[in-house]
């Protein structure tokens, strides 16, 4: 396992601190839980802006998002991002 270490400015290193209270964690498993949900999150929004973008179908775009094809489908519901176009519809359809 790799060590980052990074300076922070005041204002978040309180709220850290807050969250380290309230979920009693310690520093160190609470920078590697918001670590990986920010993480989850960006590679959920870069799919979802390539797909919209139509430079990957939608079955690439849910391996970058790391979800299934279905949680896919309902993320990009839920966004209002419309995946079916005629660029990526027969692999798409192929994939399913």
């Amino acid at each position: 396992m790799g060590t980052i270490s990074a300076r922070v400015p005041d204002d978040l290193e309180d709220e850290l601190e807050a969250y380290l209270e309230a979920e009693q964690f310690d520093r160190s498993t609470a920078v590697r839980k918001l670590l990986a949900e920010g993480l989850d999150s960006w590679r959920k929004e870069r799919a979802l802006d390539l797909l919209k973008a139509g430079e990957v179908s939608f079955a690439r775009a849910a391996e970058i998002a790391d979800v299934s094809v279905w949680d896919f489908a309902k993320l990009a519901e839920e966004r209002d991002v419309t995946w079916v176009g005629g660029d990526h519809l027969a692999e798409d359809l192929d994939e399913l």
